[in-house]
């Protein structure tokens, strides 16, 4: 049973020293019962309350990890239901699936394009999390022989499908010494599926339509030893996948009801068209899905995914960031004007865009703003002439360009007074406010 604010009060030091960021061991205490802190934050806490409260320190949703090959896929760990209330940690899985009935050309053609996926998204790479290998023939075999086709083109991690545990223990056989998940445990099987996941050190999805009768057998699992479970609720339409993975979520987190705290996985791919296997992993990614199961893998409807995933997944109190330094764009000479925008990854891929698809070629400064835009870096005094001359000297820009031109954005036209005090050398000029008009500036301008 969960501990209450007072009594997980009472097993810490109570020092109140603030070490954990709060003001009180009280104030921590609460946070904690409320699973909206962290034990690890308090390094005062003795061993002996350490074990007392690790039941109450545990996030509502499980951890679970699958991997293989270096590759790894997690889900769970969460504590909040909406995303700025704190944030969310584990982006869910995108699993792209095939059967055991296809030849192993089919599932090479399938798999190959789908792990060699990589698209970059504001300096993110974008990519699948893994596979899924159904069972559908019934032969363990047929099953094992197409996971070893899969294993012949890609070393991402697996999820193995299939409710009969002799078409399981060949499978996974074939993948021995991996960490699947393996599909599942239900009221008719789940004492041999625990077995072979006790017996492989593998999660273990279950199985059950009605909520009550999958929170039961997700207890009779934890007491048999198996603590890395995933849920199906078997919900499969729209309205199913919102309303039980709401219900889920919110059991685990507000009632932390322990037998449903664990990730949830979903079947997109069960959907009669690829359109509505889109809408549906779309809201799968959203509420609140740990690993999404598609069928259909094509460019056009797994980037969209991902950027979602990437928006919803992204902290919102950390604004996406690239490294600050002298980058190149298409090879620039020492005579080529020099640019200066911030480290907010949305304003350096849009300028760096901008200018490398017109066939240009310039020297770009991106400055340490703590990952803010620019005019809001500029309110936020992280954006002036101090910074951006530091970074000059910093980066030795002067080894490098030798025509001293230095390019503001338009936004910032009032620090260019500022810039050309602490620049004396350079000559400083003010482009525009869109990054859709460098281009015509470069050629116009700079170039004239």
């Amino acid at each position: 049973m969960a501990l209450t604010g007072i009594e997980i009060y009472k097993l810490l030091p109570q020092t109140n020293c603030k070490d954990c960021d709060y003001p009180t061991c009280l104030a921590f205490a609460m946070k904690l019962a409320a699973k909206q802190a962290e034990l690890s934050a308090c390094p005062h806490v003795s061993e002996e309350s350490k074990a007392q409260l690790a039941a109450s320190s545990e996030p509502p949703v499980r951890l679970v990890t699958l991997s293989a090959n270096g590759h790894e896929a997690k889900a769970g760990n969460e504590v909040v239901l909406f995303r700025h209330e704190k944030t969310f940690y584990n982006k869910p899985g995108l699993f792209v699936r095939v059967k055991d009935d296809m030849s192993a050309d089919e599932i090479k053609t399938k798999v190959s394009p789908a792990d060699a996926y990589n698209v970059v998204y504001v300096g993110i790479e974008l990519e699948m999390d893994g596979l899924a290998v159904e069972a559908v023939s019934g032969d363990p075999n047929a099953f094992a022989a197409a996971i070893r086709v899969v294993r012949e083109v890609s070393q991402r991690p697996l999820i193995l499908i299939s409710k009969d545990p002799a078409v399981m223990t060949e499978g996974l056989r074939a993948i021995d010494g991996e960490k699947p998940l393996i599909y599942a445990a239900d009221q008719d099987n789940w004492e041999a599926m625990a077995e072979l996941a006790l017996q492989h050190e593998t999660s273990l999805a279950v199985f059950e339509e009605d909520l009550d009768a999958l929170a039961a057998l997700t207890q009779k699992l934890k007491d048999k030893g198996v603590d890395d479970l995933v849920l199906d609720s078997g919900a499969r339409s729209l309205n199913q996948l919102l309303a039980t993975g709401t219900q889920i979520r919110r059991l685990a987190l507000k009632e932390n009801f322990r037998p449903l705290g664990f990730p949830i996985i979903t079947f997109p791919g069960d959907a009669d068209e690829p359109a509505m296997e889109s809408v549906l992993a779309a809201q799968s990614i959203a509420k609140y899905a740990g690993f999404i199961v598609l069928d259909t893998f094509t460019p056009e409807l797994i980037y969209p995914l991902l950027v979602l995933r990437e928006n919803i997944y992204t902290d919102p109190q950390k604004p996406i960031q690239v490294q600050p330094g002298l980058y190149e764009i298409n090879d620039p000479k020492p005579d080529d004007a020099l640019l200066v925008t911030t480290n907010f990854s949305i304003t350096y891929f849009s300028v760096a865009n901008e200018v490398e698809s017109a066939g240009q070629s310039a020297w770009l400064l991106v400055t340490d703003a703590e990952g803010m835009s620019v005019l809001t870096a500029w309110a936020a005094g992280k954006f002036d002439s101090e910074r951006i001359a530091k970074d000059v000297k910093r980066f030795e820009v002067d080894d490098k360009v030798s025509n001293k031109q230095l390019v503001l954005p338009g936004h910032v036209a009032v620090l260019s007074g500022e810039v050309e005090e602490e620049l004396p050398d350079w000559q400083v000029r003010v482009g525009p406010r869109e990054a859709v008009d460098l281009p015509a500036f470069i050629k116009q301008v700079l170039t004239a």
